[in-house]
């Protein structure tokens, strides 16, 4: 299954958390906001044997809760945390449909 279609949909609230290893610490900065848009970008850097013969990273763009937009290149020290909120008890239809699902068979 693609990684856009688990976590990545625009509208879902997350928390990026991300790590710069360094010799002898590490620099960690989190962030959180809704999804604008997930996709493969290609740089500028050239990369023999890639598409395009260019190095592609995977960018993920929030929009904060002040409306700041903001691009984040992920890397293997990026850890993306849902924060939407969880799904509402099923709803009356759904309920009445198990009810009688349950209900006994004449």
């Amino acid at each position: 299954m693609a990684l856009e279609t688990t976590i990545y949909q625009p509208g879902k609230r997350v928390r990026v958390t991300q790590q710069i290893p360094h010799r002898d610490e590490v620099w960690t900065n989190t962030i959180e906001g809704v999804i604008t848009r997930f996709r493969q970008a290609k740089t500028g850097s050239w990369y023999a044997h890639s598409k395009d013969d260019r190095l592609w990273l995977d960018r993920l763009e929030l929009r904060l809760d002040d409306g700041e937009i903001v691009i984040l290149n992920l890397d293997q020290y990026s850890v993306i945390e849902d924060r939407s909120a969880p799904e509402s008890p099923e709803s009356p239809k759904n309920t009445a449909a198990m009810k009688q699902s349950a209900a006994p068979a004449h």
